[in-house]
């Protein structure tokens, strides 16, 4: 966040990817944030996708819920409501509000 220091994105990305590779969920997430986000690096869904999967799979409430919104939204994925309501679901049992209020707003949508 470049709290301390100047924020650098390539610093950042170095650091994250060599964490992620050795399977850091929390460095997993960030860096399909950056991704996801542009930041550093080209935007690119497709490794936005393939991080946050690793790292929810390993029980990351934040790419759970990422995930949840890249299926709800279409981003990246076909839209897929049953999925993304699941990923919140997961998101949720795992202590992150967001996903517990998206779930619940898909809950009432009837989906």
């Amino acid at each position: 966040n470049g709290k301390g220091v100047p924020q650098n994105y390539t610093e950042a990305l170095k650091w994250y990817r060599l964490s992620a590779e050795q399977m850091n969920a929390d460095a997993q997430f960030d860096l399909g944030y950056m991704y996801y986000e542009g930041q550093g690096v080209r935007q690119s869904y497709p490794e936005s996708l393939k991080w946050f999967r690793l790292a929810a799979w390993k029980g990351n409430a934040k790419a759970q819920y990422n995930l949840g919104i890249m299926y709800k939204n279409g981003v990246g994925v076909i839209a897929n409501k049953a999925t993304a309501k699941e990923w919140f679901g997961k998101a949720c049992d795992n202590g992150f509000q967001k996903g517990c209020d998206r779930y619940r707003e898909l809950s009432l949508q009837g989906k």
